[in-house]
């Protein structure tokens, strides 16, 4: 079955896989990115199964226009993929106010927007995919990285709500979630100076991990761009897609973790409760 499909972010990583992997078994993609020449290779040797537009995700005005734009020349999208993001390493008091602007505004703000935007056509047709690229660090955390989890954390719970509101309207949503892989985005981090205090401390052995290459990346990118296409040819749409040993172990020991200590204050939640309301 031939599908049409809408990506953010396609100049390289999960983007460019995926749209190279779904025009050459005959998809159609509508891809965007900041540097539409990034995919002249692509245009020349498909023509126009792919269209590409300039998008910056920040711009929401811009969000709406190329979104509309999309699903006006191309009829009805299959398959919406929030993929464009921004990635920014340093502790908490290192990241300067722009470093933590731009991550809220990529992959927090500028997914909301696109799904925003998107949502209306969506609803008219009567079906369609959203698949949210997020992260392991959207359920679980790393030192150092606190401004791209605040982003992926919030993504994510906009996302889990979003799903619920649009399932009625045949418009299914999955968080996915991969964990560290060789797609470039490590070595595109954006950093800040880093401070003498932190060199001794989890931070500082994870900033030097990533300097010298011994961070390691265990999946592989093309495995992981083939899984979300598999996942949409499936028809399954849970709601999160776990894609990584690190993320499937990450994730369950958090979560563990999580429940365990949540469990040990239920006297601590049940103390505060009306003594009109009988606790259970």
């Amino acid at each position: 079955m031939t599908r049409t499909w809408f990506i953010t972010g396609t100049s390289s990583g999960f983007g460019r896989l995926l749209t190279e992997r779904l025009l050459a078994r005959g998809d159609r993609v509508a891809a965007t990115l900041r540097r539409p020449e990034a995919l002249d290779d692509l245009c020349a040797e498909h023509g126009d199964r792919l269209r590409t537009a300039r998008l910056d995700v920040t711009d929401t005005a811009q969000v709406g226009q190329v979104v509309s734009d999309a699903f006006a020349d191309l009829g009805e999208i299959d398959v919406v993929v929030n993929n464009a993001g921004y990635g920014v390493f340093a502790s908490v008091e290192e990241a300067t106010d722009e470093q933590i602007r731009r991550v809220i505004d990529t992959n927090l703000l500028g997914s909301i927007h696109v799904i925003r935007a998107a949502l209306p056509h969506l609803r008219a047709q009567g079906h369609g995919r959203i698949l949210q690229v997020s992260t392991a660090g959207g359920q679980t955390t790393y030192p150092g990285f606190a401004y791209y989890h605040a982003s992926k954390w919030g993504i994510e719970g906009f996302c889990e709500t979003a799903a619920q509101e649009i399932a009625p309207f045949g418009i299914a949503l999955t968080i996915v979630e991969p964990g560290a892989t060789p797609t470039g985005f490590g070595t595109a981090l954006d950093t800040a100076p880093p401070m003498p205090e932190y060199a001794a401390t989890p931070a500082g052995e994870i900033r030097q991990a990533l300097t010298d290459g011994t961070f390691v990346l265990p999946n592989a990118p093309e495995k992981i761009a083939q899984a979300m296409i598999d996942l949409v040819d499936s028809g399954a749409a849970p709601l999160r897609l776990p894609l990584g040993s690190d993320t499937y172990h990450d994730v369950r020991a958090d979560l563990m973790a999580r429940l365990t200590e949540h469990d040990g204050q239920r006297d601590a939640a049940f103390s505060v409760v009306s003594d009109e309301t009988e606790a259970p």
